[in-house]
């Protein structure tokens, strides 16, 4: 009930006891299922008074837009509700309705008017505008007389409010101990005690208060409840333990969506949330971290409690520490050292230290300065994040996370207690590892234990390293980790950047040392040298290692028959290993991944013998001592260079062939490119050699990898180049100097010779800035991109790059690596009057739209939907996911293809260590497991059961709890539980929108997945507007013909076999055919499948003569690539010779007519064997057509070719027609479509 919502101050009696506020009522003794619960109000405190005053105000939606540093414009954004709402619009077929009317009803689907061909929409991104909710009231506000005098103080008054109503009239409101009440002070007069009758109206409640006040409120309220219950709760529900993702595309400040209304109590929230002297946010967030971490763990429950709390406070800090980045970056913050250099200054604000990510103090001189100080910081995250998850007891690490901003880098910690104490002369700053580089080495024995336990867990070994003296130091992290005591007495694990070893074989072939500042030799430039390997790389090769050990451990006893005293148990018995376990032993004695021969797979193998662990230390300068020491250090290294030539000669050719071969879904875009990589522990500093090898194999998915290599390439060079531009620049110049950039860039088809005008006032006011950005050219900036991808990924670009480039998903890949919001518009790359691949005259080459030359205005014209699909009429209101919109803009022939002003905000990109609940995933794989084992109930139970610790650990809006959704959705479909499948998989969608991002690959594939669970659960309506806005969004992330697209169009025309609409199902096998002919080539089986579906769709469309083709097609590929004994082949081979047969009697009967001569002809139906639309999701083709046979048929002798020339009107011949008995056959196994394929 929203009205129970509006009570802040009160407590729970049962049976006359008052119950404690922090209990669960499930503990309240003598609780049953009749009992009574009392509800008594509470006198207020100021702090309570201020959180009712703020709650009522977001009930009764008083609260106004809030712009916001850290939540950009449309923060948190969901479209899934816009997309739901256009599910089932009128003119649509439901369920029932379509087998009532069939394909004769002349009703449209969500697919009816989608074009393959025409451009992307960026209309798919944004948000319709919608009429505004319902106001309550006009303002409420605090009153120009708060605060309270000290006397009127002692008497409980507590805050001063002015109401004003929508009828117009305006009350003063003195909050009290007691409640609210109107006083008769006015704007001029202060007297804050209550009103004479009838006028005294006093509540404890200011929602109740307000309703008395306003006659119209309950009924404006009323609607305001009606049009949020429209929405689905978690499109709103605030989103407490992440960050909100931030749309790249905005609605124009013109859009109800993003007007700046008046608010009086938008600069008050401030104080009602924190008082006057704002001390209620000023936290200890070190002490919060630490004490959070050292609570017990020994119960489940102890283990729940801790990681919701851990993540809860770790989110506020990461939102905390971004807010105040935000502040530094723009110099809102003083620093501590304002005499040091820039680079070099430090700030503390709000509990949280922060310096930038550059080479200040020149501690990374000879590793490549600010480059090398860059790549630092975030490799420091990414290990902090790696020891959280290791969560080993009596090891602590600070709050950490950077955020790029403005082109600056800023790391943001948690203040370690005594990192600032001026320390003793003959003590060293820190207490274990590199005090001053390598030169001096600290090794407090206090710190081994528990280092040793984060060098087991990530691979590293103890290894020898040598100070200045050339005195030796055992280390169990790299000599560039360090450990601080702290005052507060607990074990600081601080500078993580060097968990694993360098890449030598890349430092050798491209780094050299620079000598006296003198240029590098060409090729022989990369910018820095803390190219260290990938931890997942690591973890690979161990894993490598670890079976190759096994497999020698089982050709051991083999040889050894006489030692048959080996211990045999079942793998599955193997006790459960916790996190602090792993840590001390490095990891699970689990063999499932290790391939043994012969019966050895239910035999323990002893792994204590085995070891792998590597030398961070190596190739940095080490000077061992003795000639043991010098054999140990060369040993070493001969480990690492193992590591790099798995990377090389294994690791990429293997993604490379896996892509080929389709055993990893084909990634999108830059992020889920990055994802794919890292995942298999390869730098992006690889994406020349990925380039190399995939040109080498000359196939269609290496050209589309190529393609989207190169524009990840082109994202973060341009990326570097703006950022340089930027940091030194003031803020009110970013927007300028960005949007001249850009027009370098993508705007060069418009305007190849761009300018820029700087405001001479801003510019005078800021003399010591540098505008070098203004003096960029087109062709200068084609260089320096040119140059930025030679030097970081060694590739040489091709000379025509700038003309293959796809503009758009290009600008939106810098978009989102620079933090940038843009104006949702078209935007023109290419002049009006050519016929570009872009923009609205692309339009042109698909029919859909003309230039009316008279006026200039590109004027629509009758849309043929998918260049065929529908001849029908668009709705006169349009659709808002068509790719033509209804109303078309007039083009002003604009000179520059980016403004400022279409750049509206920035907004900080953000990298945090928050470490997963181990909890919940543990639970999540034990219901896998029992899923797998056939132990259907425990599993649902686990499954349950991890996804409610999921939800209350992150919260409900979090990008892991998405993903569990996600995974859960697809596990409940596969046990047919197909309602709770799309209510989970509803649940995907808007989680992932609001924290992933609403065009974010990972969105992309939920709405798939959605659509796919629809359909199953004979909601095919609605799974084709999730198809219909996931193929739009994937044209605004990828383009046209993206390889794993077939998947999709094939699904979508399964779908629509499935209304009956057979002619829209042709076209879009057609269309799914045509994608994979390109990518697969016409020959391959992938092709031949959908051949085999296409001809059943041909077949079905009335065209039996292009069936026959079709399946000819088929069955040649199968039988030269499978051989005529393949099922395939003699599946189609039986198909051929119906759909023949079918022809035949077809193409005679129209002769006979033609000859006039009329006598009785017995018609064979359209398609033999059973034909028909494809079976719905989790229903089998065997289940479809199980028990039915054709039975005995009289099939033409002729031969297939024959019969084709009589079909092609070739002169009759001779026949006859011998009885053969024919058993149906089923389609072949998982044809593409034959089941609607997951998109996972």
């Amino acid at each position: 009930m929203p009205e129970a919502f509006q009570y802040t101050c009160f407590h729970l009696e049962h049976n006359g006891n008052r119950i404690n506020d922090h209990v669960e009522v499930s503990e309240v003794k003598g609780l049953g299922q009749h009992s009574e619960l009392r509800l008594i109000e509470d006198p207020y405190t100021e702090r309570e008074a201020r959180m009712h005053v703020l709650r009522v105000r977001e009930i009764i939606g008083a609260a106004g837009n809030r712009p916001d540093s850290l939540h950009g414009i449309h923060a948190g954004l969901s479209l899934h509700d816009f997309v739901v709402s256009a599910m089932a619009p009128e003119g649509y077929l439901n369920t029932k309705e379509k087998l009532k009317y069939g394909t004769r009803s002349g009703r449209e689907h969500p697919l009816s008017d989608y074009a393959f061909d025409a451009p992307p929409s960026i209309t798919a991104l944004l948000p319709p505008d919608e009429e505004p909710l319902p106001k309550t009231v006009q303002s409420i506000s605090v009153s120009a007389w708060n605060p309270p005098p000290n006397n009127l103080r002692q008497r409980g008054h507590l805050l001063y409010l002015q109401l004003t109503t929508n009828e117009g009239k305006q009350f003063h409101i003195t909050s009290h101990v007691t409640g609210f009440f109107v006083n008769r002070s006015s704007n001029s007069k202060f007297d804050p005690f209550p009103e004479q009758p009838p006028k005294n109206a006093a509540k404890h409640s200011l929602f109740s208060l307000v309703a008395d006040l306003s006659p119209s409120f309950n009924d404006s309220f009323q609607s305001l409840v009606e049009s949020n219950n429209r929405r689905d709760p978690l499109t709103s529900c605030q989103i407490t333990n992440a960050i909100p993702s931030n749309p790249w595309l905005v609605s124009k400040t013109s859009s109800l969506l993003t007007s700046h209304l008046p608010d009086y109590t938008r600069n008050q929230e401030t104080y009602l949330m924190s008082g006057v002297e704002n001390t209620e946010t000023m936290r200890d967030w070190n002490e919060e971290i630490q004490s959070t971490r050292e609570l017990t763990r020994e119960a489940v429950h102890d283990r729940v409690f801790r990681e919701r709390l851990m993540a809860k406070i770790l989110a506020e800090f990461n939102e905390a520490a971004a807010r105040g980045a935000v502040m530094v970056a723009k110099g809102e913050v003083p620093p501590l050292n304002p005499t040091e250099g820039k680079d070099a200054q430090i700030f503390v604000y709000n509990n949280i230290f922060y310096s930038y990510g550059a080479d200040g103090v020149g501690t990374f001189a000879t590793e490549g300065g600010d480059e090398a100080a860059r790549v630092a910081v975030g490799k420091d995250v990414s290990g902090v994040k790696q020891v959280n998850q290791l969560d080993i007891t009596g090891l602590a690490t600070p709050g950490t996370i950077i955020v790029d901003y403005l082109g600056k880098r800023l790391v943001a910690q948690s203040i370690v207690p005594g990192i600032f104490k001026q320390r003793e002369p003959d003590e060293h700053q820190v207490d274990y590892g590199g005090v001053e580089g390598r030169d001096v080495v600290a090794d407090n024995e206090a710190f081994v234990p528990t280092f040793s336990k984060v060098s087991k867990a990530l691979r590293v070994k103890k290894h020898a390293v040598w100070d200045k003296q050339g005195k030796k130091h055992l280390l169990e992290g790299s000599v560039e980790t360090k450990g601080l005591l702290g005052t507060d007495g607990r074990r600081y694990i601080l500078d993580l950047y060097r968990l694993t070893p360098l890449d030598i074989s890349w430092l050798e072939e491209y780094w050299s040392d620079s000598v006296d500042g003198a240029a590098k030799a060409e090729g022989r430039d990369y910018p820095h040298r803390m190219t260290v390997l990938r931890p997942e790389l690591v973890e690979a090769y161990w894993r490598l290692k670890l079976s190759d050990y096994v497999k020698g451990e089982v050709e051991k006893r083999k040889s050894e028959p006489s030692k048959s005293a080996l211990q045999k148990c079942p793998i599955a018995s193997q006790p459960q290993v916790t996190a602090e376990d792993k840590a001390e032993h490095g990891t699970e004695p689990i063999l499932n991944d290790v391939d043994t021969p012969g019966d050895t797979k239910d035999e323990r193998v002893d792994i204590s013998g085995f070891s792998l662990s590597l030398n961070p230390d190596v190739f940095c300068g080490q000077v061992p001592q003795t000639d043991e020491e010098k054999e140990e250090l060369a040993n070493d290294e001969r480990d690492v260079r193992a590591v790099c030539d798995f990377l090389h000669e294994k690791v990429i050719p293997e993604l490379i062939q896996d892509l080929i071969e389709g055993e990893v879904g084909f990634p999108m875009d830059g992020q889920s490119l990055s994802r794919l990589l890292h995942k298999r522990g390869i730098n992006l500093r690889y994406f020349g050699k990925l380039m190399s090898l995939a040109k080498e194999q000359r196939d269609p998915r290496m050209q589309a990898l190529s393609a989207l290599v190169i524009q990840e390439m082109l994202a973060r060079a341009f990326k570097h180049i703006a950022n340089q531009y930027l940091k030194s620049l003031p803020s009110c110049f970013a927007t300028t100097c960005l949007a001249h950039l850009l027009n370098c860039l993508l705007g060069t088809e418009l305007n190849d010779k761009p300018t820029v005008a700087i405001n001479q006032d801003l510019k005078d006011l800021h003399k010591d800035a540098d505008y070098s950005f203004a003096q960029v050219t087109a062709a200068a900036l084609k260089k320096e991109v040119e140059y930025q991808v030679k030097l970081r990924f060694k590739h040489v670009l091709a000379t025509s790059w700038c003309s293959d480039i796809k503009h758009l998903q290009l600008l939106r890949e810098i978009a989102l690596k620079l933090g940038l919001q843009l104006v949702g518009k078209d935007y023109h790359f290419t002049k009006p009057q050519s016929h570009g691949q872009n923009g609205h005259i692309a339009r042109l080459q698909n029919g859909s739209a003309a230039i009316n030359e008279s006026n200039g205005v590109l004027e629509d014209h009758a849309v043929n939907g998918m260049n065929g699909v529908s001849g029908r009429k668009k709705k006169k209101g349009g659709d808002r996911n068509s790719p033509v919109s209804a109303h078309v803009p007039h083009l002003p022939n604009p000179s520059l293809t980016f403004l400022p002003d279409d750049i509206l905000n920035f907004v900080p990109v953000v990298k945090d260590a928050c470490p997963r609940s181990t909890l919940a995933e543990e639970a999540l794989e034990a219901g896998r497991i029992s899923i797998m084992q056939n132990q259907r109930d425990i599993g649902q139970e686990l499954l349950l059961q991890s996804m409610s610790l999921h939800e209350q650990v992150y919260g409900v809006v979090h990008p892991e709890v998405a993903r569990v959704y996600h995974q859960l959705a697809m596990l409940y479909y596969q046990m047919n539980e197909k309602n709770a499948a799309v209510e989970l998989a509803h649940k995907a969608v808007i989680v992932s929108e609001r924290t992933l991002g609403i065009d974010s690959n990972e969105t992309i594939l939920s709405y798939l997945n959605l659509g796919l669970f629809e359909h199953g659960n004979g909601n095919t309506i609605a799974a084709l507007s999730c198809v219909r806005h996931a193929l739009e969004l994937w044209k605004v992330v990828y383009g046209s013909g993206h390889p794993d697209s077939m998947t999709t169009i094939n699904n979508a025309a399964v779908m629509l076999q499935q209304l009956k609409l057979f002619h829209e199902s042709r076209l879009w096998f057609e269309a799914s055919i045509g994608v994979c002919e390109e990518i697969s080539g016409k020959s391959s089986v992938s092709t031949a499948t959908l051949s085999f579906q296409l001809a059943q769709a041909l077949a079905l469309d009335g065209d039996p003569k292009g069936a026959v083709a079709r399946m000819r097609d088929a069955y040649n590929v199968f039988y030269s690539k499978l051989g005529p004994e393949d099922r395939n082949t003699k599946e189609s081979e039986s198909w051929l010779e119906q759909l023949t047969q079918t022809a035949v009697s077809i193409a005679k009967q129209a002769k006979d007519l033609q000859s006039r001569r009329i006598r009785r002809v017995l018609m064979a139906p359209r398609v033999t064997m059973g034909t028909r639309p494809l079976a719905q999701v989790g229903q089998s083709t065997a289940d479809m057509t199980r028990g039915q046979d054709s039975g005995n048929r009289s099939l033409d002798s002729r031969n297939i070719d024959e019969l084709m020339k009589f079909i092609e009107g070739g002169g009759d011949t001779s026949k006859s027609t011998p009885n053969k008995k024919r058993s149906t056959r089923t389609n072949p196994k998982r044809r593409g479509g034959s089941k609607v394929a997951s998109a996972a």
